[in-house]
């Protein structure tokens, strides 16, 4: 039996962003002490961390050097080198393992993963040349997605492809990167599972919840869903297998299409807390980042329970500064909208800079709660 890590250890974050913020305050909350580790500093996450050490993923010494220093390692995300895991995992418990990142990081090896292991998922072909992207469009048809394999987030490193003659276009538009190009879903929601599993491998689940995105970044996100038994059913067992066959140690996000016909198919991973999860810090009695702290120290998890019938979140994205300073003041005059802001120095178009939660009687007065808050930023 491998001993739990007790509070009062040090836990080490790779990378330094909004979700290492959260988890550290998760962390020193249970009396924990928290190191983080990026190539920039005063970082959302070291903002709160106990210690904040800027160096090079790829600086495999000062990543030694980072993992000696406390009792396990986690992420904030999924794309850290296969290297620095490897690394870190000769001086530190590295929980996911690097083997969970290495195949979520690249969405030609996800997808491959999920098709070799059953899991249904959105149609796919890889296209590593022009010409293999001329046959993959041959293959799905169009309208296609074209994606980077890597690093590819909030709509970037994404293009549509509408008509074959569009191929090579696109292939030039990604700048020649290894990609592929997927189907296209016409799907009646987007939808998310975020899971946890212990080093005792017991799992639990939030969700789904359902989510909106505007240009292609999320927009908002509510749960319950109003989705059948039977398909909650469905995403949870999707969510297990995903958890299971990986043998994830820690907080992963299965993203969904549901179709019109009621099919789900998969269409990312995330081997960590999720934008579409952070309604769960107001609206659940164990939100997903002290379940991140709970199982990487391999401790029982908590409670997944809504404390209310229903919870929503709002993105606050850096548009809302083109004016000047948001009211803050206006938002907060609404006594059920819960605040929380990342630290971020430099508001930028599409940059996330906040959200804000609600909880209330139904997904529609607690999504009507966050909507409304984020419009009196502006009033």
């Amino acid at each position: 039996m491998i001993k739990p890590i007790f509070p009062g250890a040090t836990l080490g974050v790779l990378g330094s962003g909004q979700l290492g913020r959260m988890f550290a305050i998760a962390a020193r909350r249970m009396g924990y002490r928290v190191n983080v580790l990026s190539p920039v500093s005063d970082t959302p996450t070291g903002q709160v961390a106990d210690v904040e050490i800027r160096a090079a993923y790829e600086d495999l010494d000062a990543i030694a050097h980072f993992a000696r220093g406390v009792d396990v390692v986690t992420f904030e995300f999924e794309n850290v080198p296969s290297a620095t895991a490897e690394t870190a995992a000769r001086h530190a418990p590295v929980r996911p393992a690097g083997q969970v990142l290495h195949t979520t990081q690249n969405r030609r090896r996800e997808k491959t993963w999920l098709r070799d292991h059953g899991i249904p998922m959105t149609p796919f072909e890889p296209a590593r040349s022009a010409e293999e992207l001329s046959i993959a469009v041959k293959r799905l048809g169009t309208p296609a997605v074209l994606k980077t394999a890597a690093f590819g987030y909030d709509g970037k490193g994404q293009v549509v492809i509408r008509k074959l003659t569009e191929a090579n276009a696109a292939w030039q538009a990604l700048k020649g990167q290894e990609c592929i190009l997927e189907a296209w879903v016409d799907f009646e929601h987007e939808c998310s599972v975020i899971a946890a599993r212990g080093l005792d491998r017991r799992m639990v689940f939030y969700g789904p919840m359902i989510n909106t995105h505007s240009n292609h970044i999320l927009d908002t996100s509510v749960t319950p869903g109003n989705l059948s038994p039977g398909i909650v059913r469905e995403a949870y067992d999707i969510a297990r297998a995903v958890m299971e066959g990986l043998d994830v140690i820690g907080v992963l996000c299965v993203e969904f299409f549901l179709t019109h016909a009621g099919e789900l198919m998969v269409n990312e991973l995330a081997p960590r807390p999720h934008n579409s999860g952070h309604l769960t810090i107001n609206g659940h009695l164990t939100c997903q980042f002290e379940q991140q702290v709970r199982s990487v120290c391999g401790l029982p998890l908590g409670s997944p329970a809504l404390l209310k019938p229903a919870a929503a979140m709002a993105n606050l994205l850096g548009d809302l500064w083109k004016k000047g300073e948001p009211r803050w003041d206006r938002l907060c005059a609404i006594p059920e909208a819960k605040l929380h802001l990342y630290g971020k120095a430099e508001a930028r178009p599409g940059r996330k800079m906040g959200h804000i939660n609600a909880v209330a009687n139904s997904p529609e007065e607690a999504l009507r709660i966050v909507t409304a808050a984020r419009a009196a930023l502006l009033a």
